[in-house]
């Protein structure tokens, strides 16, 4: 497992790359302590509560200019009305995470995303969990805070390893049980199930006040199909085998995957969950600023 964990580990290179980063809930949460995000208690009675320094995409009207001149650093006032967020990261880690046409895999992938992730909710005075599943829940780790619980986050992803088949629909409706309080949910799958299973899934935890960030997870070979000559395609969850020649399957190959990847997320954007694709050849830390940034702007 020391290949795997040094491919996961989070380099303190990287982790300063990722500190001025945000990610903020778009709907109200509820927390216990102050933080960056709106709560759903709010009225006449909002009171101050604390000072926290100012970072990008805070609103300006909110610095606080008489600490500014007394520190000559700038601080926004946090009220009763912001909270911090309980998240929860949910990994796949069945078999088909397992598939890599390059020196990763896709779970090797997901993998260091989530602790990325753990570490930035961490950092902006969150409380975040870890889920992983395949056919069934194996690891939950509750929310919590500090870096004493990054580490045994980061620990536990470092050497999870892919197998089973998954249940994906049907595990996600249990996790969707577990939250209790109103939480954001970071999914980290290949979402390989039914559109419609999956959506369903989705609407459990929309009903449930969760706000979902769904992050699909593909290869380039699942993509662009750069086969040519016969190939022996071989289940990921399964022990069925496929002779074919790309040449011939490739055009209905690509016309069922876009039909699934457009069905896919024009259904998120109905429910209400935040869509996105990451190539896992793309640099994770370069495909989560790029998200984050146009989340930001949303």
């Amino acid at each position: 497992m020391a290949d795997s964990t040094s491919k996961r580990e989070i380099k303190p290179s990287l982790a300063q790359r990722l500190g001025g980063l945000q990610l903020r809930a778009h709907s109200a949460v509820e927390g216990h302590y102050t933080g960056i995000h709106k709560s759903p208690y709010h009225g006449s009675s909002v009171e101050f509560a604390e000072f926290r320094e100012y970072s990008p995409g805070d609103e300006i009207k909110n610095i606080d200019w008489r600490v500014y001149g007394k520190t000559d650093r700038h601080f926004v006032k946090l009220t009763e009305a912001e909270t911090n967020v309980n998240a929860y990261i949910i990994l796949d880690a069945s078999g088909s995470m397992g598939y890599g046409s390059g020196d990763d895999t896709r779970l090797d992938y997901g993998a260091r995303l989530a602790a990325a992730l753990s570490l930035l909710f961490l950092r902006q005075g969150d409380h975040v969990g870890l889920i992983t599943f395949d056919s069934a829940i194996r690891d939950l780790i509750p929310p919590r805070g500090g870096g004493r619980h990054f580490n045994a986050i980061s620990q536990r992803l470092e050497v999870l390893e892919h197998r089973s088949d998954t249940a994906l629909a049907p595990v996600l409706h249990q996790v969707a049980e577990i939250m209790r309080r109103r939480s954001l949910a970071i999914i980290i799958s290949d979402f390989f199930d039914t559109v419609d299973n999956v959506l369903r899934a989705f609407s459990h935890f929309t009903f449930k006040h969760h706000e979902v960030i769904a992050m699909h997870l593909m290869d380039d070979f699942e993509l662009d199909f750069p086969f040519t000559g016969p190939q022996m395609f071989e289940g990921m969850e399964s022990d069925r085998e496929l002779l074919a020649d790309p040449r011939i399957v490739r055009q209905a190959y690509m016309k069922n995957l876009n039909n699934f990847l457009t069905a896919f997320r024009q259904g998120c954007h109905q429910k209400g969950v935040d869509y996105v694709m990451m190539r896992s050849s793309e640099p994770f830390d370069k495909a989560l600023a790029s998200y984050l940034g146009m989340r930001a702007e949303r």
